[in-house]
């Protein structure tokens, strides 16, 4: 039966890391905002620890930097010195120019515009009439080479407007607007512009929610049309393609598999989205616009390369966070992800990946959180940091070698929080058990001593120290006798129901029980745990434990029953305590003449007719305490005699009769023989009064006494 109550209560405590890894597979798969925010922490971390070595690829950033408009003017600048930059980059024959900027607007600075803000007479309007539109002037330099033209993306309620598509689009699988981040429509180049510009892509950044820009699609959906991302459209352009290709999985349902982009495949995310493995800032990447336009790059510099015109200004406030920690301009992250397609050395999360990191969160939070209910603290701890270590080391060395993203923060808290449990409920339980082992222990030690053990391990060693103490010892009187007469089963209820009363009055003044012997019981106060009473301690609990005793035999006598009463010594003084016996076993008790005192104090009752006796050593820590003096005794092997006593009832007045007969009898007085004669007429069954009066009647004076019995 007791093994299987244990075998229901362990399936039920090894139901813990089983619920939690549930619950934290559960939360996986939903994958909530915090959890994607840690995963997309530890990607950055990975990044910042291993940033993408620069490798010298056909890129590069025109800035219009502050410099560049500290020296030719605010933005924006006129069209025309845009055609002017547009020409001097064309004539070095560059694999595409690519602008990162914005002309959905008109240039106010056209001389039509102006027009309409000078205050001109016929004549002068009609020469500025005769003047070339600016934006014209833009057209026809974008129409001459390999321009790219950057639009914004937009999502409102209303539908918009679609821009001009400059590639074919081939299928291959399921339809790619379903997985593709969708908007609803266009802020368009100028349509002049539009027109002559030979590739269009959306300037489309969707960071993540804490701002960060860690990945960049290749296509987006407007309405419901495929249109490339800026990046892609400049990869297409600069490559002289026509096509984008799109690759579902085979699996219905699950996304994008990769996206040609002409001859070069990109593998992708489900959503069309390629992850950035972002470099450090180099100067080698970046050509400040100002330098272009005074004819200070040469030709070899430009001729090739795929030209990103954009802005770094700070003014301007097109930046963006990267997972290296600093801002950069956005026309940065366009081209270090052309970067990386050119060159490769880019990132991705690979399709086992989540199967992955669910198998190692089922499998390391099972294992772990087993290991925390089976084991202790240490073992369990080691556990627990080598899955751990294990696992990031795995994701790190995919990361540095293959440029692979897995996540190891959901399969760490799964493992992390079956540990906790896992160790809290193995510490109730744990607890539990000791409070038990503690209180049947205490069952055979005393409690106080238990608890010290418990508190000071250190205690738990050979030797001892010195250690005032009080000591009281108890008997029964007459017990092998009424043992012989009783039916054995019958006494042993009897003596355990007398011992349960004794020890727990013993308990309750937390005296240490020294040992059970038969019916006798020996306490010790005051060690191991010192008490600065102790004295007291031993006294109030000898005279609550004679009360008992009195009481138990009334009870008994009661229903016919005869039980034995109970004597009692109580002695104060030095001795050495500490555990005393070998390496196999420890017992911890006092050595020293104060526990033979006490142990004589309780068998001199049988001579003085008393129940219990007092040292005057301990009385003298309770002057209070009302007494019958009984006498200087002197100990069977002793030379020394010791004041004995005989307590009373502490709520009761002193006898005043006897204490006054007593000092006749100390001062050796004639007249106490006729005080005692006086005494015991009027108190025949006072046995201490008839000890007295036996002793002076044989001649015996004065209060010493010498004891020629044990």
């Amino acid at each position: 039966m007791l093994a299987r109550i244990k075998q229901i209560r362990w399936s039920v405590k090894g139901l813990v890391p089983v619920l939690v890894v549930a619950v934290s597979l559960l939360v996986s798969i939903w994958d909530p905002l915090p959890l994607q925010m840690l995963r997309n922490g530890q990607f950055d971390q990975f990044q910042r620890w291993q940033p993408r070595p620069y490798r010298v690829a056909p890129v590069r950033i025109i800035d219009i930097d502050d410099e560049s408009l500290r020296r030719l003017g605010q933005w924006p600048w006129p069209r025309t010195r845009m055609a002017e930059l547009t020409r001097r980059l064309q004539a070095a024959q560059p694999a595409a120019v690519v602008f990162d900027v914005l002309f959905t607007e008109p240039d106010r600075t056209s001389p039509q515009a102006m027009l309409d803000v000078w205050q001109a007479s016929p004549a002068v309007r009609q020469q500025l009439q005769a003047l070339p539109d600016h934006d014209a002037v833009l057209a026809q330099a974008v129409g001459a080479g390999p321009v790219v033209l950057g639009f914004a993306v937009e999502r409102s309620d209303q539908p918009g407007v679609l821009p001009e598509r400059k590639a074919r689009y081939v299928t291959l699988g399921e339809p790619a607007q379903a997985y593709v981040h969708a908007f609803s429509g266009a802020i368009r180049p100028l349509p002049r512009l539009e027109a002559a510009a030979s590739g269009l892509g959306a300037i489309a950044f969707l960071p993540d929610s804490d701002g960060v820009v860690r990945r960049v699609p290749l296509l987006v959906r407007v309405g419901d049309t495929l249109v490339p991302s800026l990046t892609a459209e400049a990869l297409r352009v600069a490559q002289g393609a026509k096509n984008f290709t799109t690759r579902t999985v085979p699996q219905t349902g699950v996304g994008l598999a990769e996206v040609d982009v002409g001859p070069t495949r990109v593998p992708c995310t489900p959503q069309g989205e390629v992850w950035v493995h972002y470099s450090k800032p180099v100067a080698q990447r970046t050509i400040a616009a100002w330098k272009v336009l005074a004819g200070a790059v040469p030709e070899s510099e430009l001729a090739g390369n795929i030209l990103l015109v954009g802005t770094s200004a700070q003014g301007l406030m097109d930046l963006r966070f990267s997972p290296l920690g600093v801002a950069l301009p956005g026309v940065e992250v366009h081209a270090q992800a052309l970067e990386q397609l050119l060159t490769g050395g880019g990132l991705a999360r690979p399709a086992w990946g989540t199967a992955f990191q669910l198998l190692v969160a089922l499998v390391g939070g099972l294992v772990v959180g087993f290991i925390a209910l089976s084991y202790g603290a240490v073992f369990s701890l080691a556990a627990l940091v080598g899955v751990l270590t294990v696992l990031w080391l795995f994701v790190a060395y995919f990361f540095s070698r293959q440029g692979v993203l897995i996540d190891a923060v959901a399969p760490s808290l799964t493992v992390s929080f079956s540990y906790v449990f896992s160790s809290i409920v193995h510490h109730a339980v744990s607890e539990k058990r000791q409070r038990w082992i503690r209180q049947a222990f205490s069952r055979y030690v005393s409690p106080n001593l238990v608890n010290y053990l418990i508190k000071q391990p250190g205690a738990l060693e050979l030797g001892g120290r010195r250690q005032d103490c009080s000591f009281v010892f108890t008997d029964l009187a007459g017990f092998t006798t009424w043992l012989e007469r009783m039916d054995p089963a019958a006494a042993v209820t009897l003596l355990n129901d007398y011992l349960d009363g004794m020890i727990a009055i013993a308990f309750k003044h937390q005296a240490t029980l020294d040992r059970i012997v038969g019916d006798a019981l020996v306490l010790m106060f005051s060690a191991p745990v010192v008490q600065v009473d102790h004295p007291r301690r031993a006294l109030t609990c000898a005279w609550e434990m004679h009360q008992f005793s009195n009481q138990y035999v009334t009870r008994l006598a009661a229903r016919g029953v005869p039980f034995g009463l109970t004597r009692i010594g109580v002695h104060s003084g030095e001795v050495i305590v500490g555990n005393f016996g070998g390496r196999m076993i420890f017992d911890y008790r006092a050595l020293g003449d104060p526990i033979n005192t006490a142990a004589r104090l309780e068998s001199a009752n049988k001579q003085f007719g008393t129940l219990i006796c007092v040292s005057g050593v301990t009385l003298r820590a309770c002057p209070e305490w009302p007494v019958r003096p009984i006498g200087q005794v002197v100990f069977k092997g002793k030379t020394q005699p010791i004041a004995v006593y005989q307590p009373l009832d502490p709520q009761q007045p002193g006898d005043s009769a006897y204490a006054a007969a007593f000092e006749l009898l100390r001062q050796q007085s004639s007249q106490a023989l006729a005080a005692f004669v006086q005494l015991a007429e009027q108190r025949p069954e006072d046995p201490l009064v008839a000890m007295h009066l036996t002793r002076l009647q044989a001649g015996q004076t004065g209060e010493r006494m010498v004891l020629s019995t044990k």
